[in-house]
C-alpha cells in the first residue's frame, strides 16, 4: 500500500519494516515517537488500537495500532510484538485519545500500558476477578467466573457544600443500563462520571468462535438501531481480505439501506430531542414520520430495521423496480411531511431557547478525545467516512457534509436537521439511478493467513471501524469493534459541566449514544 513520502521517511528514521502483509513492524521503545509523529506531525486519524493473544502461534502478545490517512483514503498499521512480556509503552500523553483504547487492552488482557496517567478497567463489571482476562486464548467462554464482587472507584469532589446524585444504572425509561455519579455544587454540576459495562456481551469472544455467516449476524447485534452500519464494516473488511468484489447493484442496495438507516434515526433523535425541552408537538409528528420510514423499510426488506440483507459479498435478496418505485413515491410524501412539520417547529422560541447554550463542548477537549460524527460536526470538524475513506459507490455520490460552530445541544441537534435533507437527496438518486444484475457474489470459504483487514463504514452516530486479523491456518482469530460511542461517551462529561442536573437528560439525548455499541 503506498505511503507519503515523509510517512516513509519517518519510518526509515526509527528503523521501522514492513513484512510481506503490510503491516510495519516497530520496535517496542520507539512506538510513542513514531505514533506521536504519525499523529501530530502527519495529521493521521486514530482508527484503533488492537491487541491480539498470538502464543499459539509463536508471536506471543502483539498491539496493533491503525492510523488513518483521510487524504490518500489508505490505513497505516504499526505492530509492536511483545513475546511473553505483559507491558508495553503508553502513547496516551502524546495521543490522548489513545488512552480509551489503552484501557480496554488493560482490561481484557490485562497487558500494562507503562505510563498511563489514569489507568484503570473499563467494559467489565466490577463481578469480573480482576486476574480473569476474556479475549486471552486460554479463557474458558463457556465457564462462569467466579463472582468477584470488586467495588468501582468513583473519583470525588471535595469541598464545602459538594454533594453526590446518583442516577442509574436502571432508570425510567426503557433504554439499557448505565450509572451516572453527579458531583454537584448547588443545582450547577461539577463533574459527572459515568460507569459502562452493564450489558457487555462478549461481543469480541464471540467472533472468535462463530462460523463465518454468523459472524455476520452478530455484526447486526453490536448495536441494534445500527444494524446496517456494522453488518457492512465487518462484510467490507472480509471482502477486502478475500478480493472479492461486489456486484453494482449490490453496492447501490448496500448505500440505500445504510441512508435509510441514517435518516430513520436522525428523524427519532430529532422528535426525541425537541421532547427533552417539552416541545411535545414535534416530538409526535417526528415520531409519526419516522415510523413512515420504519414501515419503508419493512416493505423493502422485511426487517424494519433491515436485518439479514448485508451478506458476505452483496446483499440477501433483491428489491424488485416496482418495489423501487413505489419507495421514491413514499420518500417524496414523507420529505413534504418532513419539511412541513419543521417549518412550523423551527420557529418556537421556547424550543430553541432550551436548546442554546446548553451542553456546550470544548474543541480542544473533543479533538483530544477523538470525537467522532454528529458531535464532532456541531464543533466544526467534518469527520465522515463516506468522505475520508469512501466506500460502495460514496465516491461518485454528491453530497454535503454539514457543520456547525458551537457544540450545544442546538448544533448537535441541527446537524441531524441539515443532514435529513440530504439523505433524501441521495435516496433518491439511488433509486433513480439504481442498475440492473446481480446481487451477491461468492466469497472463498478460506481466508488469507496472518492478514489484517479493516472494514469502515460512517454508521449514523459516526465513524465504525472493524479490525480483522486472520491466524496460521486463514482463521479468524480477532475482531476488535470500534463503535463511535466508544470514544463519544467521553464527551458527555464536558457537555454536562457547569449545566443543572435538570439539563442532563436533554443534553444526553442530543448525543444519543449507544450502551451496547460501549459495552459490546
Amino acid at each position: 500500500m503506498p505511503i507519503r513520502s515523509s510517512i516513509e521517511s519517518i519510518f526509515t528514521q526509527y528503523g521501522v519494516i514492513v513484512d510481506s502483509k503490510g503491516i510495519y513492524d516497530v520496535l517496542t521503545h520507539n512506538i510513542i515517537e513514531v505514533a506521536t509523529k504519525l499523529y501530530q506531525d502527519e495529521s493521521l486519524l486514530l482508527l484503533s488500537i488492537v491487541a491480539a493473544d498470538q502464543r499459539k502461534e509463536g508471536k506471543g502478545f502483539c498491539v496493533y495500532y491503525s492510523f488513518g490517512d483521510p487524504v490518500e483514503h489508505t490505513v497505516q498499521t504499526l505492530r509492536i510484538s511483545l513475546g511473553e512480556a505483559i507491558t508495553f509503552p503508553s502513547i496516551v500523553n502524546s495521543v490522548h485519545e489513545a488512552s480509551w483504547y489503552e484501557k480496554e487492552i488493560y482490561t481484557l488482557f490485562g497487558l500494562v500500558p507503562e505510563g498511563h496517567p489514569h489507568l484503570q478497567r473499563v467494559l467489565l463489571h466490577e463481578n469480573w476477578p480482576l486476574d480473569v482476562y476474556p479475549l486471552r486464548k486460554d479463557f474458558e467462554s463457556t465457564t462462569r467466573p467466579e463472582t468477584a464482587n470488586e467495588v468501582f472507584d468513583f473519583s470525588v469532589v471535595e469541598g464545602e457544600g459538594i454533594y453526590e446524585v446518583p442516577v442509574g444504572p436502571i432508570h425510567a425509561g426503557i433504554i439499557e443500563p448505565g450509572h451516572f455519579r453527579f458531583s454537584m455544587a448547588g443545582e450547577e454540576i461539577l463533574q459527572i462520571e459515568a460507569r459502562l459495562g452493564y450489558v457487555h456481551k462478549g461481543i469480541e469472544k464471540l467472533f472468535e468462535t462463530l462460523p463465518l455467516d454468523q459472524k455476520v449476524q452478530l455484526s447486526e447485534r453490536i448495536s441494534g438501531d445500527s444494524s446496517i452500519g456494522h453488518s457492512l464494516a465487518f462484510c467490507q473488511g472480509i471482502e477486502s481480505l478475500t478480493g472479492v468484489i461486489v456486484p453494482a447493484r449490490a453496492q447501490y442496495l448496500r448505500v440505500l439501506l445504510a441512508e435509510l438507516e441514517r435518516l430513520a434515526n436522525h428523524l427519532n433523535d430529532i422528535g426525541l430531542i425537541m421532547l427533552g425541552t417539552a416541545y411535545n408537538f414535534g416530538s409526535s409528528q417526528l415520531s409519526r414520520i419516522r415510523e413512515r420510514v420504519m414501515q419503508l423499510n419493512e416493505t423493502l426488506t422485511g426487517s424494519r430495521y433491515m436485518r439479514g440483507m448485508v451478506v458476505l459479498g452483496g446483499v440477501s435478496r433483491d428489491v424488485s423496480n416496482e418495489t423501487l418505485s413505489h419507495a421514491h413515491t413514499q420518500l417524496v410524501k414523507i420529505k413534504k411531511d418532513y419539511e412541513n412539520v419543521m417549518q412550523i417547529c423551527r420557529g418556537n422560541i421556547t424550543m430553541l431557547n432550551r436548546m442554546e447554550g446548553s451542553g456546550m463542548i470544548d474543541k480542544v477537549a473533543a479533538i483530544d478525545h477523538g470525537i467522532l460524527g454528529l458531535a464532532a460536526k456541531a464543533i466544526g470538524i467534518a469527520r465522515d467516512a463516506r468522505k475520508e475513506f469512501p466506500y460502495a459507490i460514496y465516491e461518485d455520490l454528491k453530497f454535503e457534509i454539514p457543520t456547525q460552530e458551537t457544540g450545544d445541544v442546538y448544533a448537535r441537534w441541527m446537524i441531524r436537521v441539515l443532514e435529513v435533507p440530504e439523505c433524501f437527496k441521495l435516496l433518491n438518486h439511488l433509486i433513480k439511478e439504481m442498475p440492473s444484475g446481480h446481487i451477491c457474489a461468492s466469497v472463498p470459504n478460506t481466508l488469507p493467513a496472518n492478514r489484517i483487514t479493516y472494514g469502515i463504514t460512517e454508521g449514523w452516530r459516526g465513524t465504525i471501524v472493524h479490525t480483522i486479523l486472520t491466524d496460521n491456518k486463514g482463521e479468524i482469530t480477532r475482531v476488535q469493534v470500534r463503535d463511535p460511542s466508544f470514544l463519544n461517551w467521553h464527551a458527555v462529561k464536558y457537555a454536562v459541566k457547569g449545566n443543572v442536573l435538570l439539563d442532563f437528560p436533554l443534553i444526553n439525548k442530543s448525543f444519543n449514544l449507544s450502551y451496547s455499541g460501549y459495552d459490546r
